[in-house]
């Protein structure tokens, strides 16, 4: 059986990271894993979309319409964008901090007041704080982090798995930042 992780979010918000770990994950587990990463105008503030496929064996790495097990979003706006892709009965986790995009910073669109109420009608849907846990953790920059950490807590990997790929993966000069976000995000309770 494959497993269909989408990983969305704004350039800067690192995404790519939360994919190396996630495949890290998989990998430790013996699955057949595929990356792919698709960049927008991500250096200015674009979306970035990265699909995370493991199972026994993965052929390709893209996840099409309605095959997402689970929508990794950083921004509320990037999970309404990734919907489509949640699969009946897939999960979101979607982190609460708004980050405007182009039109509504220069006034040509207003940001939607009710992004979250719409998606949780839609979806089986986790709103965190990423940004809160982040800070708690030390750096608003490990929100990715964080965000990862709740997802790791719904899964049957083991929590010492989840270390040794932080350890593996993450610059040992921000390792007890990362270790610290995640553990915020695997203590989390909605």
């Amino acid at each position: 059986m494959t497993k269909n992780i989408l990983i969305i979010g704004v350039g800067g918000q690192g995404t790519l990271l939360a994919s190396r770990i996630l495949g890290g994950v998989a990998i430790a587990q013996g699955y057949d894993v595929k990356v792919s990463e698709v960049h927008g105008m991500s250096q200015r503030g674009g979306s970035v979309v990265t699909y995370v496929k493991y199972g026994d064996k993965v052929a390709s790495p893209i996840i099409d319409k309605g095959e997402a097990d689970i929508v990794l979003a950083f921004e509320p706006l990037e999970a309404a964008r990734a919907l489509p892709n949640l699969k009946k009965g897939g999960r979101m986790i979607v982190n609460t901090q708004r980050i405007n995009p182009m039109p509504v910073v220069i006034g040509a669109a207003k940001y939607p007041d009710d992004v979250l109420e719409e998606l949780a009608d839609k979806a089986d849907l986790t709103k965190v704080d990423a940004l809160a846990l982040a800070q708690k953790a030390g750096n608003v920059k490990a929100v990715n982090v964080a965000l990862i950490g709740v997802m790791a807590q719904s899964t049957d990997v083991p929590y010492e798995v989840w270390m040794d790929v932080l350890k593996n993966t993450v610059p040992a000069k921000f390792l007890d930042l990362n270790v610290a976000a995640f553990n915020y995000g695997y203590q989390y309770k909605e």
